[in-house]
């Protein structure tokens, strides 16, 4: 992925870090479904390849959007977390989440979060962003 800014739009500069598919999806696995561990994102149902992984990982540390640290559980483990820039991000992905439910075929159940926290708006996004705080910044 390349991180050569090519204008000063704040469109074009956000999509040069997240505009591939894999690094939403990353993001998205930590807010979402708890993942925290390079394996965990490896058994998401999209198929990341390993390297894809890795790199996307990489550019998320060095933008700062996550944080990597050692798993004191499992000295070959690391743990990935969101940092603040990352949590803020969740508004990009309920918007996502809502217009991929109205105009794509989505699974119901997932649809109806999206949906639901969709319709929540600010405080509904506020709250989440309040237990991702909790779960992600120490």
């Amino acid at each position: 992925m390349s991180t050569r800014e090519r204008s000063g739009c704040p469109i074009s500069l956000s999509l040069e870090l997240i505009g591939d598919r894999w690094t939403l999806l990353i993001i998205r696995d930590l807010a979402f479904a708890g993942k925290r561990h390079f394996r965990e994102f490896l058994q998401s149902d999209e198929g990341i390849s390993s390297r894809t992984l890795a790199e996307r990982l990489q550019t998320l540390q060095d933008e700062g959007i996550l944080t990597r640290s050692d798993d004191p559980t499992h000295g070959l483990k690391a743990i990935y977390r969101l940092t603040e820039a990352g949590i803020d991000l969740l508004p990009v992905l309920a918007t996502l989440g809502a217009w991929g439910s109205k105009y794509r075929k989505a699974d119901d159940h997932l649809a109806r979060i999206a949906k639901d926290l969709a319709a929540g708006g600010e405080p509904a996004l506020e709250r989440m962003k309040e237990k991702l705080r909790a779960e992600h910044l120490r």
